[in-house]
């Protein structure tokens, strides 16, 4: 299954205002359901640190996103949003993934 990238502002603002929240240890995700595609975002902040680890970061998501697309049951609009931590984990933000994803089927 293939995702579309969340590119836009205006998305953005939008998931932010109406979306619903799960958290897990390291990742915070807002969603909303949608027809159609899934459509994922990032937002890792400048509090993570400079570009070369913000760039990290979101490689790690990516990767694990890609990996867990086909657990995600339904179309949604995504934002993921990492927290600060020390250090990343591709195993850790897999699992993160898939402990939001349960939340976002339970709620």
């Amino acid at each position: 299954m293939k995702y579309a990238r969340l590119k836009k502002n205006a998305d953005f603002q939008r998931l932010f205002k109406k979306g619903k929240k799960v958290y897990s240890k390291y990742l915070t995700v807002i969603y909303n359901y949608c027809s159609g595609k899934t459509v994922m975002g990032i937002a890792v902040s400048k509090k993570h640190g400079k570009a070369v680890k913000r760039n990290r970061i979101k490689r790690l998501v990516r990767a694990a996103f890609s990996e867990c697309l086909e657990k995600l049951n339904g179309s949604y609009s995504l934002v993921i949003l990492p927290k600060v931590c020390e250090s990343y984990s591709f195993k850790d933000m897999k699992q993160s993934l898939l402990t939001c994803f349960r939340a976002m089927e339970i709620k």
